[in-house]
């Protein structure tokens, strides 16, 4: 069968590759690939930038955003043929740590933990995958056409679950929230914040296109004014910082109304310098009470969650986000996104 493979930390070496036939080993789905999401990481592992292949292996197959299909399921495994199913990316480490003790592996302490497709696991851009019933998420078969968005939704899920779980330290009441960054995390984000009844601003650099006709469509208000001077004005009592736009994040933090929490999802790349006022910085967090967190990841109840939040999202707004489905024989393509993409998606026709 058909796969896109790399070579770990060696720029460049993506490439479809004949690999063997998978066998659904006891309390495994064998699963039929539909569409497979292409993000920054996958795009950062053909780089060369990280990545580590399977124990005793040179290449790994790329791969965490899944849709597929169930070609066959046993008696009892609580999935049937032909259901929809996205496989969740992350696995608890062997030792375990406290935290992958009680299934929250999605916050590991060690770092001994597993990734399909990125770390040590093979991912799920190949035209069959197997994966564990456990580790098997089961999707409304009216999203199939929008189903492989699970996976950037349930990091979002798991963002509002920690601030949710921050704000409720004391009385939480928030009525803004601004997203920076309109790429898929950043929408859908801002849908889970307009499923909240919250007021919803996003900013991006883009003056107009997909993107802000996103937000539009979404009931949301679009930004592209430099963010003090959004924050100013807006005067958020959440940000979901979806960048990693070193400028950005310190320019959210220091936006908030007193009590805010910004919530980091974006990830920063290194060696880049910017003046900051660590002193003027921290005052303000220290004074204000606010809180600033990172998120990444998530575990099985935001996958959950996100399954939830899909099904009850507008089917074509959710249509909106992907800007290009690409055969999986044209796979540069898909690693290499245009300005107006939004999520750009592999098939397996």
């Amino acid at each position: 069968m058909r796969a896109l493979t790399v070579r770990p930390q060696q720029p460049d070496s993506a490439e479809v590759s004949d690999v063997p036939d998978p066998d659904a080993g006891p309390g495994e789905l064998l699963v039929e690939a539909v569409a497979l999401g292409v993000c920054g990481t996958d795009r950062e592992i053909v780089s060369g930038a990280y990545g580590w292949a399977p124990e005793g292996r040179e290449r790994l197959v790329l791969g965490h955003e899944s849709l597929g299909r169930v070609r066959r399921a046993s008696k009892g495994a609580g999935f049937a043929d032909g259901d929809l199913v996205v496989g969740v990316v992350r696995r608890p480490d062997p030792v375990p740590c406290g935290a992958c003790a009680l299934g929250e592996f999605d916050m590991c302490r060690n770092g001994r933990y597993t990734e399909r497709g990125i770390k040590q696991r093979d991912g799920y851009g190949s035209e069959l995958w197997t994966v564990e019933t456990d580790y098997a998420v089961r999707l409304d078969p009216a999203l199939e056409s929008v189903g492989v968005l699970m996976e950037p939704t349930s990091v979002v899920a798991k963002a509002w679950e920690q601030i949710e779980r921050v704000g409720q330290r004391s009385w939480y009441a928030p009525q803004r929230v601004l997203v920076t960054g309109a790429g898929p995390i950043g929408l859908l984000a801002a849908l889970l914040g307009t499923q909240r009844g919250l007021d919803v601003h996003v900013l991006d650099v883009v003056a107009d296109g997909p993107k802000p006709a996103a937000v539009a469509a979404l009931g949301a208000t679009y930004h592209h004014a430099p963010v003090p001077e959004v924050t100013e004005k807006i005067q958020p009592d959440v940000v979901v910082e979806a960048t990693g736009v070193g400028r950005v994040v310190f320019d959210a933090i220091a936006g908030t109304a007193p009590y805010g929490i910004v919530c980091l999802t974006g990830v920063s790349s290194g060696g880049r310098r910017i003046p900051v006022d660590a002193g003027a910085t921290n005052r303000e967090i220290v004074l204000e009470n606010d809180v600033v967190i990172g998120s990444v990841n998530a575990n099985l109840r935001h996958y959950s969650a996100a399954a939830q939040a899909l099904a009850a999202a507008d089917r074509d707004w959710l249509e909106r986000l992907i800007s290009r489905r690409v055969p999986l024989s044209r796979f540069a393509d898909a690693l290499h996104a245009q300005p107006d993409d939004i999520k750009v998606v592999l098939t397996f026709e």
